[in-house]
């Protein structure tokens, strides 16, 4: 009986994070999840179509918390690399570490189309990695910045401890001057869970940066190994912070 019950389970877990991954609401209306889902995370292992060539094309792992008033995802996104005429592959596009939004539209359901981007930089994960138990971190982006349509698209990343102790609250805003609208959306985060998004960031930041292709490379060419030309499917960039 037990075991009937942890494979429901599992398959369920699954099943959210691969709608919330894809694109799809998040719907955590079974009983059964109630305590699994109001105030944990989960990490989605979905996309099963592994595709080695296309470099990470195939994967998607992202660390999410569900809350009651919003969900919070963060993923990797690998650079990508071009060749040059002397055959020495450069960063074309840097990577970065995805931070998405998504709005609650009730009780443990999720609306992906609201949701909100903010693509943290190598030295923007540096800024959240190096935080201390009572450090705050304000980040800004403006995609029209140094130009003369600077401003009407702002965005405040917001990082700072709870007042009360024992965890952090990650908070977007987005002013859209364009549209006339301004979105906020808050997600607090127990120690352990805050834990795992800094761990994790740490973790992938050399990843980011490309440097894990250019060791890789080395230890192979010492090594004696042919090492293959690095490509990267597009594809795998997912989203763009500023594509709606």
């Amino acid at each position: 009986m037990m075991k009937k019950l942890s494979r429901l389970l599992l398959t369920s877990r699954n099943q959210i994070s691969r709608n919330i991954t894809n694109g799809k609401d998040g719907n955590l209306s079974n009983g059964l999840l109630l305590r699994t889902f109001t105030s944990h995370a989960g990490i989605s292992t979905s996309g099963q179509n592994i595709n080695v060539k296309g470099g990470i094309a195939g994967f998607s792992a992202p660390y999410i918390v569900y809350k009651g008033k919003a969900a919070f995802s963060v993923t990797p996104v690998l650079p990508t690399f071009t060749k040059l005429d002397s055959g020495l592959h450069v960063v074309d596009r840097g990577g970065c570490m995805m931070l998405k939004f998504t709005p609650a539209i009730g009780e443990r359901k999720y609306d992906w189309e609201k949701r909100q981007l903010f693509a943290l930089s190598p030295t923007e994960v540096g800024s959240l990695i190096s935080l201390g138990s009572n450090d705050t971190c304000e980040l800004f982006h403006d995609p029209s910045m140094l130009s003369s349509n600077a401003g009407q698209v702002r965005k405040s990343l917001t990082v700072k401890p709870h007042s009360t102790g024992g965890g952090y609250m990650i908070s977007l805003t987005v002013v859209n001057n364009i549209l006339k609208t301004k979105d906020y959306i808050s997600v607090p985060f127990t120690t352990a869970e805050f834990a795992v998004v800094k761990a994790a960031c740490s973790y992938a930041l050399p990843h980011i940066m490309g440097w894990d292709r250019v060791t890789e490379k080395v230890e192979k060419v010492n090594s004696g190994r042919r090492t293959p030309d690095i490509k990267f499917d597009r594809g795998q960039l997912m989203d763009s912070e500023w594509d709606k």
